[in-house]
């Protein structure tokens, strides 16, 4: 079964990284998921300052804002689509994710499966 993991950062440091992982962390990690096999697709999202908000009002205005949409202490940094068998694997998958540590956190939901 394939779940989707939303990579959230509990605070950024000055280059816009996470300051509880290192860049080997990120590595080994990513080495762990693709020599298990598991890994479908993900990427690591650019500086939230390159954000684009697009909303659609009832009567079709649509309005841009650029630039961070929201004020959080979150920020989605990346994600991540794995394979596996069910939900406590996916689970563990998160666990071990670098982006769960020191304040950040893993968001875990299977993708859909419409049988197309």
């Amino acid at each position: 079964m394939k779940y989707m993991l939303l990579i959230h950062s509990g605070a950024v440091d000055e280059q816009g990284g996470a300051p509880q992982c290192t860049v080997e962390d990120w590595m080994a990690y990513d080495k762990d998921v693709r020599d298990a096999g598991i890994l479908v697709s993900g990427e690591s999202l650019a500086d939230l300052v390159t954000a684009t908000t697009v909303r659609v009002s009832p009567t079709g205005e649509r309005t841009v804002t650029d630039g961070p949409f929201a004020e959080t202490r979150e920020l989605l940094g990346g994600f991540l689509v794995i394979d596996v068998p069910d939900l406590d694997a996916a689970l563990d998958w998160a666990a071990r994710c670098p982006g769960a540590r020191d304040g950040g956190s893993v968001v875990v939901r299977p993708v859909a499966d419409f049988g197309g």
